[in-house]
């Protein structure tokens, strides 16, 4: 190939790629460049920046209520990212192996919190969890397990709690599909092999079908981790940080100090240090996935 071919074809490729760029470096990185800049400014509205350094970080990790939310989110991650890959390889490995119509069935009824708005599912969750009419409510009462109605989104014992079931339910759907196809795709003849010398069930799971999907494990892993530590909409409508910031994480409390307050130099530093978890814990399920 000739070298005037190759430099059209790379001016080609570059051409068609040029609208994504653009969009990608106006819409991602310079934001993301401006929210470093202004992390270190004490920056609001109607009037010009102060350049503050590093007063932001110090004021942050001296906030209580940041330090709540940081809490709040750790909460989140520890419990929602364990147990969403491990109930969504369970289910996955019960379904696989049903007929395709029953299978995609149940694909389609997890997933479903999925495609559904999340708007909607939360009015069927706020709903649910009302402390006059809700269902949990009512079956508690009828079966015996509470004597009076209880303020599961009013009340710091059970409103984080109920946020971490709310998140469960709608961050298994995608997981369950990956796991199902990652499971399908799982060389039959070497478990077959492996059942014909005496392997037991779970340990042609261990030793076959688990080190073929590792590379899905840790994409789940990934995308649970960062979905979690973002979990914003769920508060927002629910239970805005309430009762007494029980119910505060680091996304909400980002778009209480940006947009209610109007600190936007504060807020982008708490991007900054989320941003900046999110990273290290990334890399150490990286680190941990190679070297197994």
């Amino acid at each position: 190939m000739s070298k005037a071919l190759v430099r059209r074809e790379t001016i080609a490729g570059y051409a068609f790629m040029l609208p994504s760029l653009i969009f990608f470096f106006g819409f991602v990185i310079y934001p993301m460049v401006q929210c470093v800049i202004t992390s270190f400014f004490d920056s609001t509205m109607n009037r010009e920046d102060i350049f503050i350094g590093f007063g932001n970080y110090i004021e942050l990790f001296q906030d209580k209520v940041f330090l709540g939310a940081l809490r709040n989110t750790v909460i989140i991650v520890v419990v929602s990212v364990p147990v969403v890959c491990v109930f969504s390889l369970w289910v996955s490995s019960v379904i696989h192996n049903l007929s395709g119509p029953l299978c995609s069935i149940f694909r389609c009824i997890f997933y479903l919190p999925v495609v559904t708005g999340s708007v909607a599912v939360t009015v069927v969750w706020k709903w649910m969890f009302n402390n006059y009419y809700g269902i949990f409510n009512y079956v508690g009462k009828a079966t015996g397990l509470i004597d009076q109605n209880i303020n599961w989104l009013g009340d710091e014992r059970y409103a984080l709690g109920c946020i971490i079931l709310i998140l469960l339910t709608t961050s298994v759907g995608q997981p369950i599909v990956l796991y199902v196809s990652a499971l399908n795709n799982v060389d039959q003849s070497l478990v077959e092999a492996a059942e014909v010398d005496g392997a037991t069930k779970l340990q042609c799971f261990w030793k076959i079908k688990w080190q073929q999907i590792k590379p899905t494990t840790l994409y789940i892993l990934v995308i649970t981790t960062i979905n979690s530590f973002q979990c914003f909409a769920l508060i927002q409508l629910l239970t805005s940080g309430g009762p007494n910031h029980s119910t505060d994480t680091i996304m909400y409390y980002i778009y209480h100090t940006a947009f209610k307050l109007y600190r936007y130099g504060y807020g982008n530093a708490m991007g900054v240090v989320l941003a900046i978890a999110i990273a290290i814990l990334s890399g150490i399920q990286f680190k941990v996935a190679q070297s197994d």
